[in-house]
């Protein structure tokens, strides 16, 4: 099977059904943010790389979601920069984390009306990625809470973010 190449926003879910990980490219001349599917899997990091795949919601309910941003070594990177956008209605919607400038417009609440549920039919969302990527447990398995146990201070998070 053929590598796929293609805009991130434009993922289907045929293309994440056929290659769960994908690889972001480094492409000056597009204005995409383009990214090639990777054949082998489990990877060995999930640096630069996002993977597409079924959470499941407070109530019970899966969704399809991408995810990226985990460091499959450091579960406190993860926690709070993991990214992740849901599929519906071939629409992809990225939900902001308490610390993004776009949190009030693309936060929790939006995403409840996005998916026509309440926060709490939503939240909190659980993910494992263990059979995408080889890594600690406690980075690749996890839950997204509504709001973090712990929010760090901005410059917490730019100190954890160049580490």
């Amino acid at each position: 099977m053929t590598s796929i190449i293609k805009p991130v926003e434009l993922l289907q879910i045929e293309d994440l059904e056929k290659f769960p990980v994908w690889t972001f490219m480094n492409n000056d001349l597009k204005a995409e943010t383009l990214v090639k599917s990777v054949k082998r899997i489990p990877v060995k990091s999930l640096t630069g790389k996002v993977v597409g795949l079924k959470v499941t919601l407070a109530d019970g309910t899966r969704a399809w979601t991408i995810v990226g941003n985990v460091d499959a070594n450091n579960s406190s990177l993860t926690e709070h920069f993991l990214s992740i956008s849901f599929y519906k209605d071939k629409t992809w919607f990225h939900l902001a984390r308490y610390h993004d400038f776009d949190y009030k417009e693309t936060g929790p609440t939006a995403l409840s009306q996005f998916l026509s549920k309440g926060v709490d039919e939503i939240f909190p969302i659980s993910y494992d990625l263990r059979a995408y990527a080889v890594g600690d447990e406690d980075a690749l398995v996890g839950k997204i809470l509504k709001e973090p146990v712990t929010k760090l201070s901005r410059a917490e998070i730019i100190a954890l973010a160049v580490l």
